[in-house]
């Protein structure tokens, strides 16, 4: 019986920040915590990360950037580009493993020996673009994600949701000209002036026209605007469009307790949204999803959130074994 596979693995902590740094190995363990003391990782296909080949990272980003990132690792250095995007020796490494962890999850998908996976990775990624490290990102896992899906698998319907509640910059920067891949973004503008990007009349460029569409939300808005603009926007976007698979960008940074967001969204609206999303997976993409971790930084609900995320896709996966008996 194919499950819900979870990513997961110690060696994501190895990137250090400061203490005083909000993204901390600290988000993995609680993450962890949550699903484990609920019993669900008897439900869930472990997956371990593994080195990716440089030819995937390069898909996205600059060679030249790569290299001073890795040098910058490896030489000790403390930050990289900015001084928010903190850095160790093993951060360069630790990334390659994310990368390639989501890799081989995209892989047991398209070989159908999952149904969907959540990955609990570190560094995020979504705000990374080609040449540029910003708000703690090195590599965009989700735009590799999405290039190898394109050229390994051969894809060219690739939905991208982002309810991170920082816009996307990154992924959306370098897929704006892609027709192939529809990238939707909800989240806080202003918020705290980070990244300034994803406003309503960013429709993507040239032949991508169309296929970005972003939802700004006013600080304080909560759990009933998001229900709002997902039902009006996200539901209908991707009707049009089809998406062959599904990747999430999985912040959950947005939440009432959580200090870098002031949207206010509650616990239950995170599992409102994910069910939605499985609803359009359900119904255009034979249930391909595969969420990836950007933010959330509160350690006292990221056990819960996560715990409520990953059950939504484990039973999502039973109910389709169900379908088919």
């Amino acid at each position: 019986m194919k499950k819900t596979g979870f990513l997961f693995d110690k060696r994501f902590m190895l990137h250090k920040t400061s203490s005083f740094h909000p993204e901390i190995p600290k988000r993995l363990s609680a993450i962890y915590q949550g699903i484990e003391q609920s019993g669900l990782i008897p439900e869930l296909f472990l997956i371990k990360g593994e080195k990716a080949e440089l030819k995937w990272i390069e898909t996205v980003h600059d060679k030249n950037y790569i290299k001073n990132f890795k040098d910058a690792c490896f030489k000790s250095k403390e930050t990289f580009q900015s001084p928010d995007n903190q850095i160790c020796t093993d951060s360069y490494e630790t990334a390659l493993l994310a990368v390639g962890g989501i890799i081989k999850t995209i892989d047991l998908i398209m070989q159908n020996n999952i149904n969907n996976a959540f990955c609990a990775v570190r560094p995020p990624g979504h705000h990374a673009e080609k040449a540029k490290a910003i708000g703690f990102c090195y590599f965009n896992n989700i735009a590799i994600a999405a290039k190898y899906l394109q050229i390994k698998w051969n894809i060219k319907n690739i939905g991208i949701i982002d309810f991170d509640v920082h816009h996307g910059n990154g992924t959306q920067n370098i897929f704006e000209r892609d027709p192939t891949v529809f990238y939707y973004s909800i989240h806080e503008h202003p918020s705290f002036a980070f990244p300034g990007t994803g406003r309503e009349f960013e429709y993507g460029e040239e032949k991508g026209y169309g296929f970005t569409l972003n939802s700004p939300v006013l600080p304080g808005q909560g759990d009933s605007k998001y229900m709002e603009l997902i039902k009006n926007d996200m539901v209908p976007g991707f009707e049009r469009f089809k998406p062959e698979i599904i990747l999430v960008s999985t912040g959950f940074d947005a939440h009432m307790d959580d200090e870098m967001s002031d949207i206010m969204l509650s616990t239950k609206c995170f599992s409102w949204i994910m069910e939605q999303i499985i609803k359009i997976a359900d119904k255009y993409s034979n249930s391909r999803l595969v969420s990836i971790l950007e933010g959330g930084y509160c350690l006292k609900r990221l056990p819960e959130l996560a715990k409520n995320h990953v059950s939504i896709m484990i039973n999502c996966a039973k109910d389709r074994i169900k379908d088919k008996v």
